[in-house]
Order: structure tokens, then C-alpha cells, then sequence
């Protein structure tokens, strides 16, 4: 059996190399020959996993699934063999990863692409799809380049952190939602909601600059327009969740806190909650004393080290929320697959908030800080950056204290680091569309 070959310096998730050395061992066993996944016309492999499966392709089987995942590993090699396209991490993706493009803006779901055309029993629509990119990257070779915005006249080769920071929602922010706007914003008539934004921004204190304002031009009311008219939102939130999302936040939210990466949410700053303000602290073995001594920052061996005084979900959300305590914002997202905006219970979380004091764990991280130290013998290795970290923690959970005593529904929402950096000017449109209009007489 051939393996299939993992490009130099382009990474395949593990999981989708996997799955495609398992289905080249299959198709190989189950028709006498190998089937070269990265090369063999579709309409042959079609036969080949066909016959493999048992009959036609049920997207609900497992079984089926992964064999899916397999194709998607074949059909992301000669894109990137032929384009140089890349894996990058996007937690949408149904594969936890999607393919982009150097030469332009194009992210493709691979995995998704063979579902399609295995659902619609033609496999040979990956050609077509292979096709069209080829055309569009032809277009911008050509053309303009759509990666030029992102560095100046001189054309730039995106890498795989831009479409990270552009497509993957790795940030997240809590939110509270005002459920009697939100209500009435998803209900509202498309066209409605897209002369109130309009409106909203050529009323924004203090004004936006013009870039600012065409861009929110283009993504929302341009969206809006486009959507079925005469429909509301509600209706057609499926087809366009990111957007009913986004005007969700846009008319509803009226309280929340800043945006930080996933993974510091999980990793220190709820954490820093569940463990609270401990009077002693455990003593550390060897490996945590020799990580501390080779620079290990205190407050990164805090929140791993020190058990936490509350007791906190095993599984679920962020560590803090067990499934049962997460909801939808309403009902029109219930057939959405990647929801950016949920619904949480505060309940567990408002016990310790109400307690929650940023000298007392800013204290406590000291306390242990000395206490480290002192089983080590030596100082902390303390770092610009490991003060910013508590400080940011710090802040974030006084925001998150300050927004579940607002009346509300706190929910969760995800956005892009992309999405993140313009939450600014996004606040401006936010405050002139929740404005009261003065209307002169």
C-alpha cells in the first residue's frame, strides 16, 4: 500500500491522515489493488468506495463518515499539491480544520465538499470544485489580488495564522442579551433590519471613519439586502447563522465582557475563579519544583497546581458548564451545526462572583508565588508578560462579575481574533442602533 506523503512544512490534522491510511488499506483490501487517492480519477475511486461501503452512501453512518474523511485527505493533497494550499485550525469545520489559499481568500471545507458529493452520489463534483478554484486563483493571478489588502500595494502570500485570525473563532466573550431585542430583532423583516443599520451608521458618536463604515456597509446591510425579502431573520437563520448571530449582538447585547482567547478562558481564567483564595497550598513534587526553577511562570503553575475550592464540572464547557446549562438564544438557531452564540446558566458561576475580590487572588497568587520559591530556593522568574496575563485575568473576571448582575441572558459568544480586534467600532454601531432616534419637529 501506498502511504499517502505529508507535504513538507504543510501539516495534515493527525486525524485526517489517519483516516485516509485507513481507507487506502480498505479500498486496497477490498479490490485486489491500491487506489491512489491523490490521483486516480474521482469517478474510479467513486466505484471503488461504492463497492467498499456496500451500496450508497449514508451520511449519518460512522462507518461512512469516516471513509468521507479519508477522501477529504485525498482531495486536500492535490489542492495542495497543485496550489500549495494549506491546513489551518477553524473549530467550525466539521473536521476541526479547513484549507486556504495562498494566493487568495479562499477557505474550503474539504471534508464538507466530499459530503456533498457523496450525498448527491457524484464524486466527480470535486473536479468541478477543483475547477472553479482553479479559475478564481487564475483570476487573481491575473487580476487583483484580494491578499494585497493585507499588505500594501506589494501582493502578500497568506499564510496559514492570517486565516487563522480571519475565519477561526477562537476568541470568546460573555455576553449578556437582552431576550425581549433579541427577540424582536430575529422576527423583524430583513429590509427592516438593513435600513435600521444603515441608519444606525450614519448616526455613530464618535463618527466611524469611511473604511470603517463601508466595511460594515458591505458585511451587514449588503447581507441584509441580499437575504430573502419579505422573510424575517428567524426564517432564515440557518442560511445565514453568522449574520443573525452578529445582529443579535448588535440590537440585544447590553452588557458583557472583553474578548480573550479560548484558551486562556479554560486554562487560567475560570480556573483562577474555581479556586478562589486558598489560606495553604499543596507541596509541589519534583516536576513542578524543576519547571519553576527552569522559569515556569508562578501563575501558570498556580492554576495548574492548586486544587480548586469549589467544585467544578469534570466535563462540559470551558470547565465551568456542564451541557445541561447551555441553551439557544432562540429558537430559529436550532438547526444551525456551529453555533457562535449560546445561551449559558450563570447559576454555578454567581455564588463565586459575588465573592470574587482581585487583591485577594491577585494575593494569593503572591502567597504561592513565596511559597514556591521557598520550597525552591530561588525567586520567581517573573516576567512582563506573566503580569499582564494575571492582570487581563484579573480584569476579565470583574467584567464577568459586573455583566451576570445585569438583567439579561448571559450568553457566550465566539468570534475570530479578526472579529476581536474590531469589537471597537463594532461597540460605536452597537450604541447609536439601541440609541433612542431624535426626531426634529
Amino acid at each position: 500500500m501506498t502511504e499517502p506523503a505529508e507535504p513538507q512544512g504543510l501539516p495534515v490534522p493527525q486525524h485526517v491522515h489517519n483516516a485516509q491510511l485507513q481507507l487506502s488499506a480498505a479500498l486496497e483490501k477490498a479490490s485486489g489493488a491500491p487506489v491512489d487517492l491523490t490521483k486516480a480519477p474521482w469517478a474510479d475511486v467513486e466505484k471503488s468506495v461504492i463497492q467498499l461501503l456496500g451500496g450508497r452512501f449514508d451520511p449519518n453512518n460512522p462507518n461512512h463518515q469516516g471513509a468521507a474523511l479519508g477522501l477529504a485527505g485525498g482531495f486536500a493533497l492535490r489542492l495542495i499539491s497543485e496550489h500549495q494550499a494549506f491546513w489551518f485550525p477553524n473549530r467550525d469545520s466539521p473536521e476541526g480544520a479547513s484549507l486556504g489559499f495562498p494566493e487568495a481568500i479562499i477557505m474550503l471545507s474539504p471534508f464538507g465538499a466530499v459530503m456533498d458529493s457523496l450525498a448527491q452520489g457524484k464524486l466527480t463534483r470535486l473536479d468541478d470544485l477543483a475547477s472553479d478554484i482553479r479559475r478564481s486563483l487564475g483570476q487573481v493571478r491575473f487580476g487583483t489580488n484580494p491578499a494585497q489588502a493585507l499588505g500594501g500595494a506589494q501582493p502578500q502570500r497568506l499564510a496559514p495564522p492570517d486565516y487563522q485570525r480571519l475565519f477561526d473563532p477562537g476568541f470568546l466573550q460573555f455576553i449578556v442579551v437582552d431576550q425581549a431585542k433579541a427577540k424582536q430583532t430575529l422576527e423583524a423583516k430583513t429590509d427592516a433590519l438593513a435600513r435600521d443599520v444603515r441608519d444606525a451608521l450614519g448616526r455613530t458618536q464618535p463618527p466611524l471613519p469611511p473604511e470603517a463604515r463601508q466595511q460594515f456597509e458591505g458585511q451587514i446591510v449588503t447581507s441584509l439586502q441580499r437575504m430573502e425579502q419579505g422573510k424575517t431573520l428567524a426564517d432564515q437563520a440557518e442560511r445565514a447563522p453568522r449574520l443573525a448571530e452578529l445582529m443579535t449582538h448588535l440590537v440585544a447585547t447590553v452588557g458583557g465582557t472583553g474578548s480573550a482567547p479560548e484558551e486562556f478562558w479554560h486554562d487560567v481564567v475560570l480556573p483562577l475563579l474555581f479556586i478562589g483564595t486558598p489560606a495553604s497550598f499543596p507541596p509541589l513534587d519534583d516536576e513542578e519544583l524543576d519547571a519553576f526553577k527552569q522559569g515556569a511562570d508562578p501563575l501558570a503553575l498556580f492554576v495548574d497546581v492548586v486544587p480548586h475550592s469549589h467544585r467544578s464540572p469534570d466535563e462540559g464547557l470551558l470547565g465551568a458548564f456542564e451541557m445541561s446549562e447551555i441553551g439557544l438564544v432562540h429558537p430559529a438557531f436550532q438547526k444551525v451545526g456551529a453555533l457562535r452564540l449560546i445561551r449559558i446558566n450563570p447559576d454555578r458561576l454567581k455564588p463565586l462572583l459575588e465573592k470574587y475580590d482581585p487583591n485577594a487572588t491577585m494575593d494569593a497568587v503572591q502567597r504561592f508565588t513565596a511559597h514556591v520559591s521557598k520550597a525552591a530556593g530561588q525567586p520567581a522568574a517573573e516576567s512582563p508578560q506573566g503580569k499582564e496575563m494575571l492582570q487581563a485575568a484579573l480584569t476579565l473576571l470583574a467584567d464577568l462579575k459586573r455583566s451576570v448582575s445585569v438583567s439579561g441572558d448571559v450568553c457566550l459568544r465566539r468570534l475570530t481574533e479578526a472579529e476581536a480586534a474590531s469589537e471597537q467600532a463594532l461597540a460605536i454601531v452597537r450604541r447609536a442602533l439601541q440609541s433612542p432616534r431624535i426626531i426634529l419637529t
